[in-house]
């Protein structure tokens, strides 16, 4: 092996035995930014000082895709930067990640997207695709630039007012029409506010015995309701963030059926945990939607593996300690979760039986980067498509440790608990960002050319 720990100084890398997508084994040869060769080929055509890469054991994935991050900046550095959160997310095997608008100023502008952008082209650890806010300052109250933004360099084509719903109606209807021009998609945060006002925790018997204020499954239920059908009228897309519970997949079952054009993510936290976490009164544990149901858990992991939920989106919600680390009413909501959310998946739907490993590239890679209009990403493991590539090691686990996080946030809802996978390599356009599940150096061009 030439020069571990560095770029190859040809430009050149042969992963020898890796398997792909779990299902077969072979050697892949990645030269200044593509896949040059899959399999006995790789050896033959490698140039001499490519650097050779054993992967025997580790399955080789495309790069991962997020649909749902929060960097926070510009203005909430405190929380996460760029960089910060990028460099989580390269640790968690992400390859491109969507930077949602709730920043301050809020990405309502050209200015503000192409501001992301940029610091995202610095850093250099991942494709940071910016997200339009769809209201100015996320108000609700007007439709912000969309059209601006999506005719800026960073070529905004998902919109999002995250945190808060658009919930009125007409405003929700001219926002897919106008973005259906250009082929965008609006991504709902879907929370009927009058439902959830003082809310404080999923509705049920958890919070009955507790005394907190209940969040009610119908008032996401009843904006999804209203939302594909405004999507089969106009015509146009809509994602529908965070899915919670049982009876949102049974609506976005009937609406696939319909051939409505709807797609949907589920979060990590919400494979797996429940509102039983609730009763210790972590504030860790508070998060938009809520914690739901054991029976929410199955009814997601069920609607993930057949395909009624598209894809997983991390909803990374980084927070400054002091926002956590306070009394429940008035802890911040939200969660960290670039550095675990493939193995929080592999535990919930791969070591279940629900999924494949070339389900696990469809639902965080190909899908996302689909649904988000991200060149370059989400494509096979082939020869000729870009080298996005990491190898992951199914059979070792950690336990997770936020403090030793690259993210700023240290608010994982994961803390303690082993599981299994871990990032091995991750090659983002040919460049080693992650070698030895450690981070090596961003990718020089990238940041060159910032």
């Amino acid at each position: 092996m030439s020069n571990p720990g560095n770029p190859s100084p040809t430009g050149s890398y042969l992963i020898r035995g890796a398997t792909i997508l779990g299902l077969e084994t072979a050697d892949i040869l990645l030269e200044n930014g593509t896949i040059t060769a899959v399999g006995p080929e790789a050896e033959t055509k490698a140039p001499d000082g490519a650097e050779v890469i054993d992967a025997s054991g580790l399955i080789a994935l495309p790069g991962m895709v997020d649909l749902h991050t929060h960097l926070r900046e510009p203005g909430r550095e405190d929380a996460e930067t760029v960089e910060t959160g990028s460099r989580a997310a390269a640790l968690g095997g992400f390859t491109a990640v969507h930077a949602m608008a709730n920043s301050m100023p809020v990405a309502d502008t050209a200015g503000v997207v192409e501001q992301v952008l940029s610091l995202g082209e610095r850093a250099g650890w991942v494709d940071v695709r910016p997200v339009g806010a769809v209201t100015v300052g996320l108000a609700g109250e007007r439709l912000a630039e969309l059209g601006a933004m999506a005719d800026s360099r960073a070529r905004v084509r998902v919109f999002s007012d995250d945190g808060m719903c658009v919930s009125d109606p007409v405003l929700m209807r001219r926002a897919l029409e106008y973005v259906k021009a250009f082929g965008g998609v609006i991504a709902q945060h879907a929370q009927e506010p009058r439902l959830t006002e003082g809310a404080q925790m999923n509705e049920g018997d958890v919070s009955a015995v507790l005394g907190l204020a209940g969040w009610p499954a119908v008032a996401e239920e009843a904006i999804i309701a209203r939302d594909v059908l405004l999507a089969r009228h106009t015509g146009s897309r809509l994602h529908v963030c965070h899915v919670s519970t049982a009876g949102s997949v049974d609506i976005l079952r009937w609406a696939k059926a319909q051939g409505i054009r709807v797609t949907a993510e589920v979060t990590p936290h919400h494979l797996l945990l429940t509102d039983e976490m609730v009763r210790s009164y972590d504030p860790v544990y508070k998060v938009n939607p809520p914690l739901r149901t054991a029976a929410d858990v199955d009814a997601v992991r069920r609607g993930l593996a057949d395909g009624t939920i598209d894809i997983v989106g991390t909803d990374h919600a980084p927070h400054p300690s002091e926002h956590k680390e306070c009394e429940w009413a008035q802890a911040a909501m939200g969660m960290t979760g670039l550095e675990t959310a493939l193995s929080v998946v592999q535990h919930t739907m791969i070591d279940t039986g629900l999924m494949s490993w070339a389900d696990f590239a469809r639902i965080t890679s190909f899908t996302p980067a689909l649904i988000g209009d991200v060149p370059g990403q989400g494509r096979p493991v082939a020869a000729g498509e870009p080298a996005n590539v990491i190898l992951v090691d199914p059979t070792a686990s950690r336990t997770v440790d936020p403090s030793k996080m690259a993210t700023k946030g240290r608010n994982s809802p994961f803390a303690g608990l082993e599981l299994p996978g871990v990032v091995q390599t991750v090659f983002y356009n040919g460049h080693p960002t992650v070698r030895d599940g450690r981070l090596n150096t961003p990718h020089p061009v990238a940041a060159k050319e910032s």
